[in-house]
């Protein structure tokens, strides 16, 4: 699945950030409702450790929400799990990331897709995922600096987009770019309150729907 980096994660990775800690971890996902059995599998075998700072790498496979510099956060593993099994609710090929961040969903994703944008606001996140997603041996992912929210029409039209910041509405240059069946997964502010939601291009029109609520980062604009 992965290259050599993950063996050397496992012969690194005793007591907390340990195989059977990982596993531990997708128990808890299985519990929690996640059942898509393939999002499970890439999600055993990939060291989260890698993708936080070597201080709080003990507490890598714990279900919650960790800093990675710059005001953002690594997502718990429910939700990249919870937002990978909606994404791929059947097979999608071509899919957009917004919001890089240290790469883990990115990891995730390129092991159930042919192939990703994944587009990051501030450089140095952007840079270190690339380089980590890199030395994963992941060959599938176009990492782009940017504004992912205004997508990236030079690889659309995308089966797939997800975002991993709350934006006030969905910009209309994602349902522009949105293949005909394709669908996007997001958060959205809504009253006050942050809501997954799931949009499916159907026949030309737009379907929405709410899945969950949520609490993500803010959307930046501009480039950091």
């Amino acid at each position: 699945m992965f290259k050599d980096s993950i063996n050397q994660s496992r012969q690194q990775g005793i007591g907390m950030t340990s195989e059977r800690t990982r596993l531990r971890m997708i128990a808890e996902l299985r519990d929690l409702g996640i059942k898509d059995l393939s999002v499970l599998h890439v999600m055993s075998k990939l060291p989260r450790h890698m993708f936080v700072d070597e201080a709080i790498s003990c507490r890598a496979y714990e279900n919650t929400a960790l800093p990675i510099g710059h005001g953002q956060t690594i997502s718990q593993p429910y939700t990249v799990a919870l937002m990978t099994q909606t994404l791929l609710n059947k097979p999608r090929k071509n899919v957009l990331e917004i919001g890089t961040g240290c790469g883990y969903q990115t990891a995730v994703l390129s092991q159930l897709v042919d192939s990703i944008v994944s587009v990051e606001c501030i450089l140095k996140l952007h840079r270190r995922a690339r380089d980590l997603v890199y030395d994963l041996g992941v060959r599938n992912v176009k990492f782009r600096h940017g504004d992912g929210f205004g997508g990236s029409a030079e690889h659309a039209p995308y089966d797939g987009i997800l975002a991993a910041a709350v934006s006030d509405d969905v910009p209309q240059e994602l349902i522009d770019q949105l293949a005909e069946g394709g669908r996007i997964v997001m958060p959205v502010s809504k009253n006050g309150s942050q809501w997954l939601i799931i949009i499916d291009k159907i026949g030309g029109r737009v379907v929405s729907q709410d899945l969950e609520a949520v609490r993500f980062v803010p959307r930046l604009s501009g480039l950091y």
